[in-house]
C-alpha cells in the first residue's frame, strides 16, 4: 500500500450540508491525507442556500456540480455524489475518497467503497449521525479544523481596536468545541494500549494510535483540546505511564505508554 501522504483522492462535497467557511481548512486536512486529485462539490447552483460558496470553487479549483432540486425540503446532492463515487471508483483512478458531509445518507456508500479496498475519509459537523462515522475509516469534525490558528490568535497582543460586546460574544461562540476526556475515553485508550502491550506491558504509542482510529474512527487528540495524541497521554498522567526511548537519531525519540497499576 501506497504511504498515506502519497494516496491520491477523490473529494465529494456535499454543498447542502456543509458550511463554505470550512473550505481552507478542510483542504488543508486533506493535503496531510494524500492528494485531491479530484475536488467536486454538488448542489443546487440556481438556489441562494450554497451562493456563499461561488468564490471559493475558483480559489480552489473546485469542480461544481449542477443538481437540481425536484422535492422542495429534500437534499437533491445524494444520489449524484453516489453516482459519481461509484463511476470513480470503477476508472481505478484514486486510492480513496474524501466525503464531505453531515448526511447519514452516505452511510451505505462508505461501507461499499471500503468493500472495495478504498480509504474513506469522513469530514462533517459534530452533528453527524454515528452510521456514517463508523462507516467510515478516519471521520473528522469540522469544528477542530484550524484550532492551531484559532489558538494562535487568541494568544495574540491586544491592538487598539476593540470589538463590541455583541461581536465579542459571537467570536467566543465560533471557537471550537472542546469535550471533555470522559470515563469511557479514558477505558478506550487502556483496552488499547493492553491490545498493543508487550511482556513488559509497554506499548508503542504510534500503534496505539493507529488501534484507536480503528475502534474509534472520530477519535482526535484535537477533540479534547491538544495537538497530538502524546500530550494527551501526559494530561492523564494518573492512569498512564510514558517512557521516551532515545534512537540513534538524536533528534528523534520513540514514545512509549502503559497503563498504571
Amino acid at each position: 500500500m501506497k504511504p498515506r501522504n502519497d494516496l491520491k483522492l477523490a473529494v465529494l462535497i456535499d454543498a447542502d450540508n456543509i458550511p463554505h467557511k470550512s473550505i481552507k481548512g478542510m483542504l488543508d486536512e486533506i493535503a496531510k491525507l494524500g492528494q485531491a486529485t479530484i475536488k467536486r462539490i454538488y448542489g443546487d447552483w440556481t438556489t441562494q442556500t450554497v451562493s456563499g460558496w461561488k468564490s471559493a470553487l475558483l480559489e480552489h479549483a473546485i469542480t461544481p456540480i449542477q443538481q437540481y432540486s425536484y422535492t422542495r425540503g429534500k437534499n437533491s446532492t445524494d444520489s449524484a455524489m453516489i453516482i459519481d463515487a461509484m463511476d470513480i471508483l470503477h476508472s481505478q483512478k484514486v486510492d480513496g475518497f474524501c466525503i464531505v458531509s453531515s448526511d447519514s445518507d452516505f452511510t451505505r456508500l462508505a461501507t461499499r467503497l471500503r468493500e472495495s479496498g478504498m480509504l474513506v475519509i469522513g469530514i462533517g459537523e459534530k452533528k453527524t449521525p454515528k452510521p456514517f462515522i463508523v462507516a467510515c475509516d478516519k471521520f473528522i469534525y469540522i469544528e477542530i479544523m484550524g484550532q492551531r490558528e484559532q489558538d494562535t490568535d487568541d494568544q495574540a497582543p491586544a491592538t487598539s481596536t476593540s470589538k463590541s460586546p455583541a461581536a465579542a460574544r459571537k467570536a467566543k461562540t465560533q471557537q471550537p468545541a472542546v469535550d471533555s476526556i470522559d470515563k469511557r475515553t479514558i477505558n478506550l485508550i487502556k483496552s488499547s494500549i493492553e491490545d498493543q502491550a508487550d511482556d513488559a506491558d509497554w506499548a508503542f504509542l504510534a500503534d496505539v494510535g493507529n488501534l484507536l482510529n480503528k475502534k474509534k474512527p472520530d477519535f482526535d487528540p484535537r477533540n479534547y483540546g491538544f495537538q497530538k495524541l502524546t500530550p494527551l497521554i501526559k494530561s492523564l498522567g494518573k492512569h498512564f505511564d510514558i517512557d521516551e526511548r532515545k534512537t540513534p537519531n538524536s533528534n528523534v525519540r520513540h514514545i512509549y505508554v502503559r497503563n498504571k497499576k
